[in-house]
């Protein structure tokens, strides 16, 4: 009998939990993306040592407006945090198809950022 009333103040407590840390990853995303634009390497190791996150953990889930951090990066010429988040990642991860169907070495190449530091780190790392 007791059972049940216990059970709902749970889920009720566990959803109550639950919202706040949704605005906080949506808080955390956009200083991620602010950081990244502004080529602020220092502010985003910073913030992602405050929010206890690695990079890798939370690379694929984080979107600045359509792009991947690294697609923000060459876009912004952000030399500094796209080197950066290339070093932080796995191979796997950037060899990885993003949204588009593309890898980023490939989104790079086809839209004049070949030869960006941000695409030699890449390179580099993949081995290619």
């Amino acid at each position: 009998m007791r059972l049940l009333p216990t059970t709902i103040a749970a889920i009720i407590a566990a959803s109550a939990i639950s919202m706040p840390a949704a605005q906080a990853n949506d808080q955390l995303a956009a200083n991620i993306c602010n950081y990244v634009q502004a080529d602020d390497k220092n502010r985003l190791r910073k913030k992602l040592k405050e929010s206890r996150v690695k990079l890798r953990n939370i690379y694929t889930g984080v979107s600045c407006n359509g792009d991947s951090i690294l697609r923000l990066a060459m876009n912004s010429g952000a030399n500094s945090v796209g080197t950066f988040v290339a070093k932080r990642l796995s191979v796997s991860d950037l060899q990885a198809a993003e949204a588009d169907g593309q890898t980023i070495s490939q989104w790079a190449e086809a839209n004049g950022h070949g030869a960006s530091e941000i695409a030699a780190a890449i390179k580099e790392r993949t081995g290619g």
